[in-house]
């Protein structure tokens, strides 16, 4: 079967079933793990602007796209050619019926068990006592940071935080005044790249916070990501505590 993915952690994910290049035949230019093995597949634009003709020009059994990463108007024309699974994640459940539901696709059952069980564990840490509220930023000019709808909220809330802006939706603009209700604040290292520079300027304006950054991609990607998270949250969280 001749596959193609529209979603970074969706393509690590098949990788990591077992999938071969041979196998997953176009990918975007986001879409870099595992490195040594993207490199030989196809990139056919980027999540939000797919290259349609190139899509079309190899002829996949199946394409896999993601309803909040992907533009709805370019699935919805390549579902007129092609087989399109259409994935939403949105909690850790979705997460464990996501590689499920691939391992069934694929035969890769137990390679998909394999990944649940490991996803499991990865949450089954101490967490903290006392639930500290936490301002998870995205981008700078305008600063974002994420509502309570999001994947990343949900990760957070699996370990052990609050999302101070829980009560708001997807991907809210912010002030720095905004943040100082916060008792930590996390500054993604993607999709913008922060840097030890934007922990000084934004700790001049919120001097009582602890300002960390944390990898995004231990909270933003799903599949079989999550998995190898385990030991980079239990030090984070020891590093808070």
């Amino acid at each position: 079967m001749k596959v193609i993915s529209l979603v970074p952690s969706i393509t690590e994910t098949l990788f990591d079933l077992g999938l071969t290049s041979e196998e997953i035949v176009g990918r975007t230019k986001f879409c870099i793990h595992p490195k040594e093995l993207v490199k030989d597949v196809e990139i056919i634009g980027g999540t939000k602007n797919l290259n349609i003709e190139k899509i079309k020009a190899l002829k996949p059994d199946l394409i896999i796209a993601n309803k909040e990463e992907n533009v709805k108007e370019q699935v919805e024309e390549l579902t007129k050619d092609f087989k399109v699974l259409l994935t939403n994640v949105e909690t850790l459940e979705d997460n464990y019926y996501l590689i499920k539901q691939l391992g069934h696709l694929f035969g890769k059952e137990e390679k998909a068990q394999y990944f649940n069980i490991k996803t499991y564990e990865a949450f089954d840490i101490p967490k903290p006592e006392n639930k500290l509220k936490v301002a998870y930023l995205i981008w700078k000019d305008p600063y974002m940071t994420v509502g309570g709808d999001t994947f990343i909220s949900r990760i957070m809330e699996e370990l052990g935080f609050e999302n101070l802006f829980k009560d708001q939706k997807r991907y809210p603009e912010v002030q720095l005044e905004d943040l100082k209700e916060a008792d930590l604040i996390f500054l993604s290292s993607e999709p913008f790249p922060f840097k030890e520079k934007h922990v000084a300027e934004i700790q001049a304006i919120c001097v009582d916070q602890k300002i960390m950054i944390v990898d995004g991609e231990a909270f933003s990607w799903y599949g079989s990501h999550l998995a190898k998270c385990g030991e980079y949250y239990q030090n984070l969280l020891k590093e808070i505590n």
